[in-house]
């Protein structure tokens, strides 16, 4: 990093945490105690401070990667400096962790911003820092950094796999994975993502060896025509049956299989993935959550897909392949009537975005959700554009794990959504400076009306005294 960039970056990353720091006072003044599910975490936290690490509450459903990590952070920080009593693991001391882990995840996101995009010497210093900036700033992340929540570690743990992959180093990556692991099994999903890069990686070098014997130049290693993708998919049929090809994948790849197949170990154990509370959170094929997933990222990423330029490709291709479309449009149509869920929380939570996205949207009349194909469609289609940079294998692998971590969640929650649009966002080409500062204010202004309904627009049940708050 040169001595300006330094400079920046130093700015950069000690200006949003000053500003996270009078965030995180002003969010402990209004709501000292427990919120929602720090109901649940605050005092399992509290329990293995005491030394109880038996103790475990059957609510929740996550492993004790959290607890445990702040325990070896506050127990430590309290001898320091001599802190006592109530303090030591109190609800803002807990709360703490999570803007540390913040502080983490802007050091992580500049750092896979600059190796993703290191071949690229467009890029100057400032659009790096300024794309780390907007990233930091994601609003549904951003959000959960001021609650005791497994969000900022989750993901702290994933970038940094994803991190140690892109530079080679296999088996601390699936060590940061197991981490994650014990922060939200799902995360596992991310271990073979990191797998699935060493994979693609490969493939795509034998796809371009298989290119150069046959001497076609016709067909690419990039997304092309539906007749190429055929091929590019026959081809990877033969290579995965080949047994020298498996043995050479696995001997690449081999930490990452020895961690899913603890996983897998896991599951069978445990008997399903969810610890706890198991009944409010039964896997299903949900397959309108990619759909949602898709408008979530649209929505958070218009100055880079919903622009001019890819309407009318859009428009381009659609007319160019009207017969696909159709197709597409109809399997969306089939899925969106045979496998849509509505989770009892989505219905009964009034604190959160996704009840009034649901009730306001879905909810106003039965057809609203398959008159929204055409956008999912092009969603859909703008996402895979904004991706063409990479290899058609990084590509079908990313598909495959956003589907294994979007489509059995039967709930609709936002928060799920945050690891995988962090890969894509980092790993689409870098937009214009104009687009990047568009993207930045627009995130500026959903965190502050998200903290403004959050600390002032508070409201009561019936028959409870308690103060509710709006949230992501």
């Amino acid at each position: 990093m040169e001595r300006s960039g330094a400079y920046g970056f130093s700015g950069a990353i000690s200006g949003v945490f000053l500003l996270s720091c009078l965030l995180f006072a002003a969010i402990n003044r209004h709501q000292r105690g427990p919120y929602m599910d720090e109901a649940f975490h605050v005092p399992q936290a509290q329990a293995y401070c005491h030394g109880r690490f038996l103790q475990w509450d059957p609510m929740i459903t996550t492993l004790p990667g959290l607890y445990l990590v702040s325990v070896g952070v506050v127990k430590p920080a309290a001898w320091l400096f001599g802190w006592t009593g109530s303090v030591v693991c109190s609800a803002g001391m807990l709360r703490f962790i999570n803007l540390l882990f913040s502080a983490g995840n802007f050091y992580l996101l500049y750092l896979l911003l600059f190796k993703i995009h290191q071949k690229n010497k467009a890029v100057s210093g400032f659009q790096r820092i300024l794309s780390t900036l907007t990233l930091a700033m994601f609003p549904t992340l951003y959000f959960f950094t001021f609650l005791y929540y497994t969000d900022p570690g989750s993901v702290f743990f994933t970038l940094f796999a994803y991190l140690m992959c892109l530079y080679g180093n296999h088996k601390t990556s699936a060590l940061l994975g197991f981490c994650g692991f014990m922060f939200r099994q799902t995360n596992i999903v991310w271990t073979v993502f990191c797998a699935g890069n060493v994979v693609a990686e490969k493939l795509n070098e034998a796809w371009k060896t298989e290119l150069q014997k046959k001497k076609d130049e016709k067909i690419s290693s990039r997304k092309g025509s539906f007749s190429d993708l055929l091929r590019i998919v026959q081809f990877l049929i033969e290579y995965l049956m080949s047994p020298k090809n498996l043995v050479t994948l696995t001997a690449l790849t081999w930490p990452y299989v020895i961690l899913v197949t603890v996983f897998f170990g896991f599951v069978f154990i445990n008997g399903g993935i969810v610890v706890g509370d198991r009944s409010s959170h039964e896997a299903c094929l949900h397959f309108p959550q990619l759909f949602y997933f898709l408008s979530f990222t649209i929505f958070f990423s218009f100055p880079n897909l919903l622009t001019p330029t890819k309407i009318r490709k859009f428009l381009l291709s659609l007319r160019k392949h009207p017969v696909q479309y159709s197709l597409i449009a109809v399997l969306a149509l089939f899925l969106i009537w045979k496998f849509t869920y509505v989770h009892k929380y989505l219905l009964a939570d009034n604190r959160h975005y996704t009840f009034y996205v649901w009730r306001k949207v879905f909810q106003r009349h039965e057809l609203v959700k398959y008159v929204l194909v055409p956008v999912y469609i092009f969603a859909g289609w703008s996402f895979v554009d904004s991706l063409k940079s990479k290899s058609i294998f990084w590509i079908l692998m990313y598909l495959v794990c956003l589907l294994a971590v979007t489509v059995p969640q039967k709930l609709l929650e936002f928060r799920y959504f945050i690891s995988p649009f962090l890969i894509y966002r980092l790993n689409i080409p870098f937009p214009s400076l104009y687009r990047q500062l568009l993207e930045l204010a627009f995130y500026i202004v959903v965190n502050i009306v998200t903290f403004y309904l959050f600390l002032n627009r508070t409201f009561q049940w019936p028959n409870s005294d308690e103060i509710q708050r709006f949230m992501w």
